[in-house]
């Protein structure tokens, strides 16, 4: 029967009273007999906000290391929150502007992989087959597969490791050079493999290298078009290009700076250059928000079906740490508050690049150092992921070391994973 007005004022101020008093469970107030309880907002654990504060103390800590700027941001429900620190030209003084596009090294190879789940979902390969069913005699082992080009398990030796093993001179021979993807295959076979396809994760640029090759090979056309058509237009990624050969960087840019290997050794200048030794594993020019959208719009399953989502999104360890894993060209970092978040890292000479986001696509961060060949400078960059993700870490109790978690790691707190060889 339903309650009259009288009625239902007094059992709303005996409720309101109740809950006051924490006698009855806010959830349960206006519940009817037998019906289920959702969860209010108060009981669902709350999103912690971010540290911007701690972001820019990661932003400070890269250019205490060597960068000359850097940058990051963050979106999240409560919309969008950037920063920038130091400069982004060293002769002009220009301060780093959040709008300026980057080279971004091999978060390019997550756009890759997004194009080649892409040719998977429309049947034009299968994960599991042999590379050299569509690329014939390219690899001399049939049983590496493309999902082992993704998840770096092939075996296939880095050929970046012996080309920048001298740092500048390494760079200055490859800073105009034009490389064919089937001469940077022939430098890595050139070497021998690091291990038996599919046993252990080995980090390959050649890897990518033969992504590319498949992509093309699957779709006729440069990878250039493929980026374009499938992913840059579809997003509306106005400032994210792939200009292979091309070595300028088209409107407002950072310029990049590389640390010789001489201690105390002049910066220098490495903004320049084709790429080519790095071509689809990572030859992208992006800026940070269109970083954001990508990540964010790739966890939300915008540019992939479910079923590639999940495994692109399947991972494997990449260390001892137990925090770091990869799946199908994508990282995963555990965070020390339990947020796990997706995205990759990116090492060119003169930039780093860290791209995360979390796995419903609802937070994302997007930082960058104006510098490379510097590891203490990505390590210090790599913060901006605790304090964006995390939030402001709670003080610890003055009277025991044993009120923090034996098991929280912060990721500030470990060495950067590397994408490039490095010298420091």
């Amino acid at each position: 029967m339903p309650l009259s007005s009288h009625r239902r004022l007094a059992v709303s101020a005996t409720l309101i009273a109740a809950l006051a008093a924490g006698v009855v469970p806010a959830t349960s107030a206006f519940a009817a007999p037998g019906a289920p309880v959702t969860p209010t907002a108060a009981e669902t654990p709350a999103v912690p906000a971010p540290d911007m504060d701690g972001v820019v103390a990661a932003l400070n800590s890269a250019m205490a290391n060597g960068a000359p700027g850097a940058m990051a941001r963050f979106v999240g429900p409560d919309g969008v929150r950037s920063r920038t620190v130091g400069v982004q030209d060293r002769v002009s003084g220009a301060p780093m502007d959040i709008h300026s596009r980057f080279r971004i090294g091999s978060v390019s190879k997550t756009f890759s992989t997004v194009v080649l789940l892409q040719l998977v979902e429309e049947g034009k390969l299968q994960l599991d087959t042999s590379v050299n069913t569509y690329l014939p005699g390219l690899l001399p082992d049939d049983r590496i597969t493309v999902r082992h080009l993704l998840s770096h398990r092939s075996g296939l030796a880095d050929y970046t490791n012996a080309m920048f093993e001298h740092t500048v001179p390494g760079f200055e021979a490859v800073r105009n050079r034009v490389f064919s993807y089937q001469e940077l295959v022939d430098l890595s076979l050139s070497e021998p493999r690091t291990t038996q396809p599919g046993v252990s994760y080995q980090y390959s640029n050649a890897n990518f290298v033969v992504v590319g090759m498949l992509i093309e090979k699957l779709t006729g056309r440069p990878v250039a078009d493929a980026y374009e058509r499938r992913i840059f237009k579809p997003l509306k990624l106005g400032r994210t290009s792939y200009v292979h050969p091309e070595t300028r960087i088209k409107g407002a840019h950072v310029r990049g700076y590389l640390h010789p290997d001489e201690e105390g050794g002049a910066l220098v200048d490495s903004t320049e250059q084709t790429v080519s030794w790095a071509q689809s594993a990572g030859a992208v020019i992006s800026s940070p928000a269109d970083l954001n959208t990508f990540t964010s719009a790739l966890m939300r399953g915008r540019l992939l079906s479910p079923a590639m989502m999940e495994a692109m999104t399947t991972v494997t360890p990449t260390d001892a740490t137990n925090t770091r894993f990869y799946g199908l060209g994508l990282r995963r970092y555990n965070l020390s508050c339990g947020t796990q978040v997706y995205g990759h890292t990116g090492t060119v000479q003169g930039f780093y690049t860290y791209t995360f986001s979390t796995r419903d696509g609802r937070r994302s961060v997007s930082a960058m150092a104006n510098t490379s060949n510097h590891g203490a400078a990505n390590t210090a960059l790599g913060g901006t992921l605790e304090a964006a993700f995390c939030g402001k870490k709670p003080a610890p109790a003055a009277s025991s070391r044993a009120a923090a978690s034996p098991t929280a790691r912060d990721l500030t707190s470990l060495p950067a994973e590397r994408d490039l060889p490095e010298r420091h």
